[in-house]
């Protein structure tokens, strides 16, 4: 007895607590939220000679929300995720801006996909060749991500003791099939017919890559580290050849070797390279540089890409993460509330074209179509351009595929055409692990021909075999009539197989290489608008509804991040499993989720 009542008040006094930190997390969200309030019309000012210090340690996603740079309070300041569209106008902004100075790229490892960081380097680029201000990089350590970035820098400098990766790109997948047999759980992959890259099942039921999978590995990653290297070349004034000799070989150990070989400019400590900026901007000795984060100069104006004045509009429609049915939420594009943003962009007389920004590796088929069928409508009054980020792939192009034109960028994987579907068969695990069994009553032959308790006839293979290979044929038409293909040309180049952007716009299924502001810029240009301003959809909720509905989430990450570290994205493998387990349907998806490093 005693036992339990200690237990019981430990409980108690756990709940108690739990829920006092919530209340005091609720509270200072309000607080912020008053701030906020209070900000409005009172943008932060910022000195002359200041210095815009980027430290993108946070998760990069292509729309930020609304009032990110407001919202910055307790233990969550450092997991807010930056929006791509919002840096990329803000580095837009200090490029004209007097009272920028210069900009310290302040790296350490970067969470953005290889397009994003293109998009940003490329921007980095145009600030530092367009404004003669100077750019500067340093980081304790460099991964092959923030590297890349730090290539677009002026000089490259390391910490005395740091490290610089630079070993190639590789990805590796994890493989359930012998877990699967000794929980004695059968996973019924089904793909359709001649979709031998469509690999999403070798998960759940291969222990090894397939041959075809594995050459579509090999290309992708040959894609991306020839992007890789060709930039790095040009700004290092280093040779192809000689640049992947040293990541073969493993040259670089050490600071000290990274510097002879001609990676970084110095090894210098914080304080030195202070002392370089300092120089570098004018600013008096002994003075204390005047730096300013991206959330600080954020506030001071209103970023904003593209013209901002004008009567008509140009709507930039954001589509980011796995398509489902419903509405939309974090990380999950919802058919019915993605189309209706689409639907209200077709009929708003002031939009004049719409940019349709697509980050999605694809997900239900059936939401796939529902959301094809908006884009194809709104194609028909006004020019559609569609914007490619990380991934844009199987259900990601089925919706990108009637657009007027199609932009990715270089590394963007893409393509992917081809549908599966997926059951497991969990008789024996139930039966021969747990002791359960199943029976029961049926008035039709079919009534149970998608339960888990049993395996599936033969019948019923042909069945589901012949709604996907439907499926896969109506894709192939889809992309035929987007691209002005014939289904056979389609076909030739589908059956699952992913490319990257520069490899599919060989191919046709891309028209342009270039970011989301080149999509813009075409848009424009296509519906022949000089002045204009632009409508971002989804609408975003406001700040406090965005409060109230990211609390759970942002403690989540929180508490991820301070129990796991940098192991916290081995909860990103966790979610995918959950993804494939709660995967109904004809899936028109990516044939894997592509991790490299």
């Amino acid at each position: 007895m005693r036992q339990f009542l200690k237990f019981m008040l430990a409980s108690m006094v756990g709940t108690f607590l739990i829920g006092m930190v919530l209340i005091m997390l609720f509270i200072g969200s309000l607080a912020a939220l008053g701030s906020s309030f209070a900000m409005e019309g009172k943008p932060t000012t910022i000195k002359e000679g200041s210095i815009l210090q980027l430290q993108l340690d946070q998760e990069i996603i292509d729309r930020g929300n609304k009032d990110q740079f407001l919202l910055d309070f307790g233990p969550f300041r450092n997991v807010n995720q930056i929006g791509l569209n919002t840096l990329l106008a803000t580095l837009e902004h200090a490029k004209t801006d007097e009272k920028i100075s210069a900009i310290f790229l302040d790296l350490s490892n970067i969470q953005a996909g290889f397009a994003t960081m293109k998009e940003i380097r490329e921007k980095l680029v145009a600030f530092k060749k367009e404004s003669g201000k100077p750019l500067v990089a340093f980081s304790e350590s460099y991964s092959q991500g923030s590297y890349y970035l730090a290539t677009a820098a002026d000089a490259i400098y390391l910490q005395p003791k740091g490290d610089l990766e630079y070993h190639g790109l590789r990805s590796e997948s994890m493989f359930l099939k012998g877990m699967f047999e000794k929980l004695d759980i059968d996973i019924q992959f089904i793909r359709g017919s001649n979709n031998k890259f469509k690999s999403f099942g070798e998960t759940f039921t291969e222990d090894h890559m397939s041959p075809a999978n594995r050459e579509q590995v090999h290309m992708i990653l040959a894609g991306l580290w020839e992007e890789h290297i060709t930039a790095v070349s040009a700004n290092r004034n280093m040779d192809k050849a000689r640049l992947n000799t040293i990541a073969d070989s493993l040259l670089v150990r050490n600071a000290t070797n990274a510097l002879d070989l001609g990676m970084v400019d110095g090894l210098k400590y914080r304080d030195e390279v202070y002392e370089i900026l300092r120089e570098r901007t004018g600013a008096d000795a002994g003075e204390k540089l005047k730096l300013t984060s991206l959330g600080t100069y954020g506030r001071s104006f209103s970023p904003k890409l593209g013209k901002r004045s004008g009567g008509e509009r140009l709507a930039v429609i954001y589509a980011e993460g796995d398509i489902s049915s419903g509405e939309s939420m974090d990380g999950v594009i919802g058919s019915t509330s993605l189309s209706a943003a689409i639907r209200k962009a077709r009929e708003d007389s002031s939009v004049k074209a719409i940019v349709l920004r697509v980050n999605s590796p694809g997900g239900s088929g059936l939401a796939s179509e529902v959301i094809w069928r908006e884009v194809a409508l709104a194609n028909k009054v006004k020019p559609v351009v569609v914007s490619m980020g990380d991934v844009a792939a199987s259900g990601g192009y089925y919706i990108s595929a009637p657009a007027t034109k199609i932009f990715a960028e270089n590394s963007t994987i893409t393509g992917s055409i081809g549908v599966f579907g997926m059951i497991p068969n969990m008789q024996g695990f139930f039966k021969n692990k747990l002791g359960i069994t199943f029976d029961g009553v049926k008035t039709h032959e079919y009534a149970d021909m998608l339960t888990v308790s049993r395996p599936l006839t033969g019948t019923e293979k042909r069945v589901i075999q012949g709604y996907i290979d439907d499926f896969y044929q109506g894709f192939k038409e889809r992309v035929a009539e987007g691209r002005n293909m014939t289904v056979a040309q389609v076909d030739s180049i589908g059956q699952g197989r992913v490319w990257t952007g520069a490899d599919a716009q060989r191919i046709g299924l891309v028209d342009e290489l270039g970011g989301l502001e080149a999509a813009i810029a075409e848009a424009a240009k296509l519906a022949a608008l000089e002045d204009y301003a632009l409508l971002e959809l989804p609408e975003q909720k406001d700040l406090f509804e965005q409060i109230l509905a990211d609390l759970n989430g942002q403690a989540r990450m929180w508490v991820a991040t301070e129990w796991f570290g940098e192991d916290a994205a081995l909860l990103k493998q966790y979610k995918q499993i959950q993804r494939a387990k709660s995967q109904v349907g004809v899936q028109a998806r990516m044939p894997f989720d592509l991790m490299i490093d």
